[in-house]
């Protein structure tokens, strides 16, 4: 990102084939729609370009590009509601020869009651969850996405997780 920055913009496009997959997982765990999925993807690396100047060698750079992913989210968001769908799209497994149909159909059920939960969840715990289970990153990045202590991270992590839990055994229930 430093080449970058210093005007070798050429370098964007390792930075690009890096990150996409785990930007796009992001958008799409938020949004649940693979084409806006795309569009933000692109929108970020297009602020990376634009605001290149604010990177500073202090930040880690996949701290400093989530926080430009979770600012494009929540531009998108504010921009058109109706681009949020809560329909749950089919989540495809691939299934060994081992597995039974059993174990096949609860696992398609698990998935679709955890999808459920976590969209009943508010933005922030989403979010919350996205960076630090799905996108696995560290409490001290995710303080430092949404603003907040590395102990502050935790313990809104472990609270999002809890509610979550909750949720998910609420509609498991059903």
């Amino acid at each position: 990102m430093l080449k970058v920055k210093m005007g070798d913009t050429f370098r964007l496009g390792l930075l690009y084939e890096r990150y996409k997959k785990r930007l796009f997982g992001f958008f799409f765990q938020m949004n649940r729609d693979a084409s806006l999925s795309e569009d933000l993807v692109q929108n970020v690396f297009i602020r990376i370009l634009k605001y290149k100047h604010t990177y500073t060698e202090d930040s880690k750079f996949v701290t400093w590009v989530f926080q430009i992913a979770r600012n494009t989210n929540y531009d998108n968001y504010r921009k058109d509601k109706k681009n949020r769908h809560q329909n749950i799209d089919e989540i495809e497994y691939s299934v060994t020869t081992s597995e039974t149909i059993e174990s096949e159909i609860t696992k398609d059920e698990n998935a679709s009651t955890l999808q459920l939960a976590l969209n009943q969840l508010s933005t922030e715990k989403k979010e919350l969850l996205m960076l630090s289970k799905f996108r696995e990153l560290k409490y001290k990045e995710v303080g430092e996405i949404m603003g907040c202590s590395e102990g502050t991270a935790r313990t809104k992590v472990h609270r999002a997780l809890n509610e979550l839990k909750e949720v998910f055994l609420t509609l498991e229930k059903r």
